[in-house]
């Protein structure tokens, strides 16, 4: 069964996930600071951590930097936090995180985003492969297949967004893999516009109250970009 590593200051919360997740039928290893998950890291090797973002010695965000700069991160890291912003998320994403969790964690949320991140593996055809891409030539016209895909451009792994991409399990309901996209797609055009809600309703076609309503329900956190745009337009 599959080693989680729980990466998380409060000990409360670091109970609870291990006995969510044992009760999933997972072997979890828990880590109290960064120190504790880099240890964690080297003897367990774990399939998947669940990485919370403030901690008091070392902040998650620069703890899953200093794996992905190190070449260390070969496991799927999913971020935890109770005051993530978009920006936050935005740039952990630039670093291999596959998915974001914000606190309190909804049990079926928690069980979901394990699950589609541990189910990845490299025998399935995933988004900008040659097989994929195989796959999409051989169903073109003659006339389509040298023009560019967009399946070429996810495949660059210096793509902020690879990581989440591939994180879509198209093999859930409709509702979850529908939710999923949506984070993602909200995500990379948040970060096209600068955090600009009127250029992303614009982009979206949708009304700034409805834009604000769905990215509540997806659970990200509009604050930070409410600021920034009100900041930019006194500075105009």
């Amino acid at each position: 069964m599959a080693v989680i590593l729980v990466v998380d200051d409060e000990i409360g919360i670091r109970e609870l996930l291990s006995e969510i997740l044992s009760d999933e039928g997972y072997t979890v290893e828990l880590a109290e600071n960064a120190g504790a998950a880099r240890l964690a890291m080297t003897k367990r090797h774990p399939d998947l951590v669940l990485l919370d973002i403030w901690m008091p010695d070392n902040d998650g965000i620069s703890l899953l930097k200093e794996w992905s700069s190190g070449g260390h991160l070969d496991v799927p890291v999913i971020m935890m936090s109770g005051h993530a912003t978009l920006d936050t998320a935005i740039e952990a994403t630039k670093f291999g995180a596959v998915d974001f969790l914000e606190k309190p964690i909804a049990l079926s949320r928690l069980i979901s985003s394990v699950k589609t991140a541990l189910d990845k593996n490299s025998d399935e055809p995933k988004i900008g492969t040659s097989h994929t891409q195989n796959i999409l030539q051989q169903n073109l016209p003659a006339s389509s297949v040298n023009a560019p895909v967009h399946a070429r451009i996810i495949e660059h792994k210096s793509d902020a967004l690879t990581s989440l991409m591939s994180a879509i399990d198209f093999n859930a309901p409709l509702r979850e893999a529908r939710d999923q996209f949506e984070r993602i797609y909200f995500l990379n055009l948040l970060r096209k516009e600068n955090n600009s809600m009127t250029k992303v309703a614009s982009s979206a076609g949708l009304e700034r109250t409805h834009l604000y309503r769905k990215l509540k329900q997806l659970g990200l956190d509009v604050g930070r970009s409410r600021s920034n745009e009100r900041g930019n337009e006194l500075n105009h």
